[in-house]
């Protein structure tokens, strides 16, 4: 078994943005004066949704690429299902505060979680057929 390496370096960077996006919602929760839940503000909604939307995918696709990876999947395919993942991460929040079914949400929301959903599949597929 290898170490995943590759896997490790984009876990290392997807944990930024989710420091990044965890203080975007603090930010808002403290100029809304929000301790708990949304507090009915709709900008706090959309930036924790956000957040939570990441912390529900990101961990597990990153275990199934990661033991992907150690279990010798190639490093293209290991790259480019994380860099497709990492878009898809980043494109996301911006579609969350898009007004509705505007062209950015349609694009980014829309766009970012197709990526996350197709690098679960291929990971989870790829995963199968190099156990197989």
């Amino acid at each position: 078994m290898v170490f995943p390496s590759l896997t490790a370096g984009y876990a290392a960077v997807l944990a930024l943005l989710f420091a990044g996006l965890s203080i975007w919602v603090m930010a808002r929760r403290l100029s809304a004066n929000v301790l708990h839940g949304d507090g009915g503000d709709a900008v706090l909604l959309h930036r924790a949704r956000s957040q939570a939307n990441f912390a529900e995918y990101v961990p597990l696709i990153l275990i199934v690429v990661g033991l992907l990876e150690a279990h010798g999947g190639s490093r293209g395919l290991v790259h480019g299902l994380l860099a497709v993942l990492l878009v898809g991460r980043v494109l996301h929040p911006f579609g969350m505060t898009a007004p509705a079914n505007s062209p950015r949400q349609y694009a980014c929301r829309g766009g970012g979680i197709l990526a996350t959903f197709a690098v679960l599949i291929v990971s989870a597929l790829a995963l199968l057929l190099r156990l197989s």
